[in-house]
């Protein structure tokens, strides 16, 4: 038997715990790799030199080629499409989506292959000036590792897309060495379920991944703060108002942003149909706005990830509105030509960016009106602005408020933060239902839930849920008399007893099919009684009787009584079939209750069931 073939093996927790040791340890090391490659890629490339060592936090100096440099992207484009086009389409884009896709279509299953192309791709993108992020691809990385550990070890799909999960964690932490909010991006982002088989192995991922990269990255947040920063006045209604200002302004810009990708994406694809040509046009308009920034304004600033920008503005080095303004409309256009073309990186390092110059730029021009407000500053603003950004376009909002928080350290600016992300998310969900990340899905006919549910049902007992109308009759009843006596009310069930022994159970649909197929048949209950059902106490925990029914390939359940060891004729005490959970799901998803009854509570339906004759 072929292994694709072979039952699943499910792990206990230690091992599982084992495993995401192992996923956290191989993301980790993922992450410096694919930092190193970046670094060789981007010295080489713009500097003409070889080395790894490429600090993202600081301006990358004046290139020796000169005009020349306008084609560094378009050399990049090209290796790059080569790349996706020939051994991983998948690997092209912002990557999360595609782990997200996984995740809730495909079992947690991503091909191998991915974890190559998508480093090398993106590598390649970011390395070559592309204005995209290193996040989206070590989330792909990671989830791609850890997706492959899990189809060698044939684990079962919620173990392995709780691996997958992990890997994306794991790599977040890595990178930003946020490790609080790299466990938040996993459980908003990632996990169908949060409970603690899923989530002692992300966290335990997400540690060891931040272990390793604090080992070659340092312990420091990814941005440096000075030392004299105001205080933001969190207490103060003045300054409250301008951050939930702030927080307005930003929801609009995400949903400019989700839409100018996706604009710019469909705009190249419709135009230009050659993918080499394609990627190669968006790139060379990328090198042009390089070298134009360069030339007349110092710096490349919108090439790559940008953190040198973003570092600036926060230490105070850029405090000129106009500057910040231009510098987001330029970053917008250029991650949009970098990904709508065909380009391989993250969304989230773009958006911090754009927060970071639009909320750099609303702070400075509410300062510039209202001096008299205390608590205003630039930095203050950009930080709150990059929060902002990153949790309404994603639609993490928990992640975007304590990842920024990690990455400055500065707990003063907290309260803002959540004034304005929460603002913003609920604007741009208005405007846009679909964030960044599931809008590609969506548009593909996939979709992705983007709230976490309590799923009420599955910690229902036995008894909230079961049908109680029942018929407990003996086998040697003839299915005419049945009829004749009660009728062909269709959705009763049977419950048939031989004596004092449980024979099985009749569902009066599936009799009804049986006894027309032969026309004169004279059957008794006994003959149509149906075996595949499992037995249920009263008390038992639904989410425990589903796995059950699940093991067993049951169709149902028959409900007895919890008081008799082995069930005889007299303990049937109601059903539960496949239609009744379906039912009992979508009630529990309304949060409607009755009268007298907790809200998402099912009434029991019917009375007490009749006992043979």
């Amino acid at each position: 038997m072929s292994q694709a073939h072979e039952e699943p093996r499910e792990l206990n927790l230690v091992y599982l715990s084992v495993l995401a040791l192992l996923v956290g340890i191989g993301t980790g090391y993922g992450a410096v790799a694919f930092r190193a490659l970046i670094g060789a890629v981007h010295n080489l490339f713009f500097l003409g030199r070889f080395a790894f060592h490429y600090n993202a936090n600081e301006f990358t100096a004046p290139s020796p080629w000169g005009i020349l440099i306008i084609l560094v992207p378009v050399i990049g484009a090209v290796i790059v499409t080569w790349l996706v086009k020939n051994f991983a389409p998948e690997a092209r884009g912002h990557g999360v989506p595609e782990v997200m896709d996984a995740v809730y279509y495909r079992a947690g299953a991503i091909r191998p292959i991915v974890v190559i192309i998508k480093s090398l791709a993106s590598g390649l993108s970011i390395g070559t000036g592309g204005s995209v992020g290193r996040e989206g691809p070590i989330v792909q990385i990671g989830s791609a590792l850890a997706s492959t550990i899990g189809g060698w070890l044939r684990l079962p799909p919620w173990q392995r897309i709780t691996l997958v999960a992990a890997g994306a964690g794991g790599g977040i932490a890595a990178t930003f060495n946020t490790p609080l909010g790299a466990v938040l991006f996993a459980i908003e982002l990632m996990m169908p379920e949060v409970s603690v088989r899923t989530f002692m192995p992300v966290a335990l991922a997400t540690g060891t991944a931040t272990f390793i990269g604090r080992q070659y990255f340092g312990f420091q947040p990814a941005f440096a703060l000075p030392a004299s920063l105001p205080g933001y006045g969190a207490v103060a209604l003045g300054p409250l108002l301008a951050y939930a200002l702030l927080g307005l302004v930003v929801g609009l810009a995400a949903t400019l942003y989700i839409r100018t990708v996706y604009w710019s994406e469909d705009l190249f694809e419709q135009r230009i149909k050659n993918p080499y040509v394609r990627h190669m046009s968006g790139m060379l308009i990328v090198g042009i706005m390089l070298y134009i920034l360069l030339r007349y304004f110092g710096h490349y600033f919108v090439e790559g990830v940008g953190y040198a920008t973003i570092e600036a503005i926060l230490d105070g080095q850029m405090t000129a509105v106009w500057l910040l303004g231009l510098l987001f409309v330029l970053k917008l256009a250029a991650t949009s030509l970098t990904l709508g073309s065909g380009g391989s990186g993250g969304i989230f390092s773009p958006a911090l960016f754009l927060g970071a110059t639009l909320g750099g730029a609303i702070g400075g021009l509410v300062h510039y009106l209202f001096p008299a407000i205390p608590g205003i500053a630039i930095p203050g603003f950009a930080m709150v602005g990059m929060a902002a950004m990153v949790g309404s376009a994603t639609g993490a909002a928990m992640t975007a408020t304590i990842m920024i928080f990690e990455m400055t350290r500065d707990y003063d600016i907290v309260m803002p933060m959540i004034v304005a992300v929460a603002i913003s998310l609920g604007i741009r969900r208005v405007l846009s239902p679909d964030n960044i990340y599931t809008t590609k899905l969506t548009r593909r006919g996939r979709y992705i839930p983007q709230t976490l549910h309590a799923h009420m049902f599955i910690v229902r007992t036995a008894e909230n849920v079961m049908d109680r109308e029942i018929l407990v009759l003996p086998a040697s009843m003839s299915f005419d008399e049945f009829a004749l006596k009660y009728g062909l009310d269709r959705g009763r069930h049977i419950v048939v007893t031989d004596g004092e022994r449980i024979a099985g159970i009749v569902s009066v649909d599936a009799a009804i099919r049986m006894h027309t197929v032969e026309v004169g048949t004279v059957y008794t209950l006994g003959q149509l009684a149906q075996r595949d059902y499992i037995l249920a106490r009263p008390s038992d925990v639904m989410f425990d009787v589903i796995k059950r029914m699940s093991r067993r390939g049951a169709n149902a359940v028959l409900v007895v009584r919890a008081d008799r060891r082995v069930p005889r004729a007299d303990s049937p005490l109601g059903i539960i079939t496949k239609e009744l959970i379906a039912d009992s799901v979508a009630e529990s998803l309304t949060f409607r209750s009755e009268p007298g009854r907790p809200p998402g509570q099912l009434q029991p339906k019917g009375q007490a069931a009749p006992q043979p004759k």
